[in-house]
């Protein structure tokens, strides 16, 4: 069982990671991290009727490779944790559908992974799921479909705005055995400054990850510089100074900050202004880049914090402020699950 010290659960025995896999399409099979995605596709329908149903089909795919990878099949899990940006997540319910299996929706917008992932840890740790799927998924077209502008209408893009990733990650979680563990996790509450800019992500998220992560260094009695990563999920290249200058502003000074969402594209040869955004995004980082590291060693302890704009687009046309929220999960490498200060 997990014992709490303040916001941050911390897990004696930590959950393990068994497996993990990622799918993208196109533009992240043009990007710096192709190599480290397990399929890509370069046709973003997948075969579907429509882009809706090709986010289904993303989802349903990585989530039996992942069970594949692992030697596993759906008797193996006993709850299936996903989410997406569509409304009301039905990427995720048809997924559920089509597996047939226990399925709870979550919605955090783009911290669904990590919240996915801290939820399902609680869950194993208290023996109550021997295997959980956390699964999340973006698609380009129907997030700007359902959030911006009709593909067709071509609209300019600002400095400060995000691609949404076309993506999925799915990660195996077991309450013991072989895998990265899960050694803390850190809910998030919701942080508003007044930011309304639909186009601007990444300035109304970048206070929840400064929050949260202030939280789980004073419960854990912990240093930024105690870890070899501190990898938010997708504030790309705006919300990430933002986010560097308010824990400065703190007296803490990262060195070793990165963003997922300004690590998966090229942001000037591949144009994607501020970097990338979605579910997907962090999904798919941490699966493809993050968790290997952490298995070979490369790395041995890891905070992942995705972020979340929990707006709509009822909301934004009534002019309200984006509200946002951070998960925090820290990762280790097999040999580190027990140690530390946490």
């Amino acid at each position: 069982m997990a014992t709490r010290r303040g916001d941050t659960l911390i897990f004696p025995k930590p959950p393990v990671i068994a497996a993990h896999a990622c799918i993208g399409g196109k533009k992240e099979g043009e990007s710096p991290l192709a190599a480290e995605f397990d399929e890509l596709h370069s046709d973003n329908r997948l075969g579907q009727a429509s882009w809706e149903a090709a986010e289904t089909q993303l989802q349903l795919q990585t989530a039996r490779l992942c069970l594949k990878k692992a030697h596993a099949t759906e008797k193996d899990v006993s709850l299936l944790l996903a989410g997406d940006l569509q409304a009301q997540c039905t990427a995720s319910g048809y997924a559920a559908r089509a597996l047939g299996l226990p399925f709870a929706g979550l919605f955090g917008a783009c911290s669904t992974m990590a919240e996915a992932l801290g939820v399902g840890a609680c869950l194993c740790s208290a023996g109550m799921a021997d295997g959980l799927l956390a699964m999340t998924s973006s698609h380009f077209c129907t997030a700007e479909r359902q959030f911006r502008t009709p593909l067709s209408y071509g609209a300019v893009r600002t400095p400060t705005a995000q691609w949404t990733a076309t993506a999925a990650g799915a990660c195996l979680l077991r309450p013991a055995g072989q895998g990265v563990g899960i050694r803390a996790v850190t809910f998030g509450r919701v942080q508003d400054l007044g930011i309304r800019d639909i186009n601007n992500m990444g300035a109304a998220m970048a206070p929840a990850a400064a929050a949260t992560l202030l939280r789980y260094l004073t419960d854990t009695n912990t240093q930024p510089q105690e870890f070899d990563a501190i990898c938010t999920g997708d504030l790309g290249h705006v919300g990430s100074q933002l986010f560097r200058e308010l824990l400065a502003a703190e007296g803490l000074l990262l060195k070793n900050h990165v963003d997922c969402g300004s690590l998966l594209y090229d942001a000037e040869g591949q144009s994607v202004h501020s970097g990338a955004s979605g579910p997907g995004c962090c999904a798919a980082v941490l699966c493809g880049h993050l968790l290997p590291r952490l298995e070979r060693r490369g790395q041995r302890r890891v905070l992942f914090l995705a972020t979340g704009a929990l707006m709509s687009q009822t909301t934004f046309l009534q002019k309200e402020s984006i509200p946002a929220i951070s998960h925090l999960v820290e990762l280790a490498a097999p040999e580190e699950q027990n140690g530390g200060n946490t």
